[in-house]
């Protein structure tokens, strides 16, 4: 039996990061930025949120949140996710979901650039995905998978 370790593996993967932040700073003259976008009061969104921004400070990226509340429109969440394509500071976007029952989610997947769209959620990076070409991955099953690599667990039909 194999006994995994989620914390010890994150911290690895945070040095990973760390190192390449450097070499991103030594290209680009900037650090990688990442605007997350949480609309109202979901706790576990929170939570989610929180710890996101809390490993962009752990690794050198240049953060930001946008907290709307959960009265708030489509449109004015449209036109932000707009300004945030445009801002050329932030690298990639997530938008938390859920999102409140008024906006279309995905009206709002749609809306990101598929070059910011870091959950990997947009139709043009699912199609680049199953597609097995670069793209980003959805963060949940890429971790998994990355715990499988780590602890040499094999994949196959019957255990995944």
């Amino acid at each position: 039996m194999v006994i995994m370790n989620g914390k010890q593996l994150a911290e690895k993967v945070l040095n990973e990061i760390s190192v390449k932040q450097q070499e991103i700073l030594i290209e680009y003259g900037r650090p990688a930025g990442l605007a997350v976008v949480i609309v109202g009061e979901n706790p576990a969104s929170k939570v989610y949120v929180a710890n996101k921004i809390k490993a962009c400070n752990t690794v050198g990226f240049h953060s930001m949140t946008h907290k709307l509340e959960d009265s708030s429109s489509e449109e004015e969440l449209l036109s932000l996710i707009d300004n945030l394509n445009k801002d050329e500071s932030i690298d990639g976007i997530l938008v938390q979901l859920p999102l409140p029952k008024h906006i279309n989610e995905l009206k709002i997947i749609n809306a990101i650039a598929p070059e910011k769209d870091v959950d990997g959620f947009h139709p043009y990076n699912v199609g680049r995905m199953v597609s097995n070409l670069d793209s980003f991955l959805p963060a949940t099953p890429f971790g998994v998978m990355r715990m499988f690599q780590e602890y040499g667990i094999e994949k196959n039909k019957k255990n995944v």
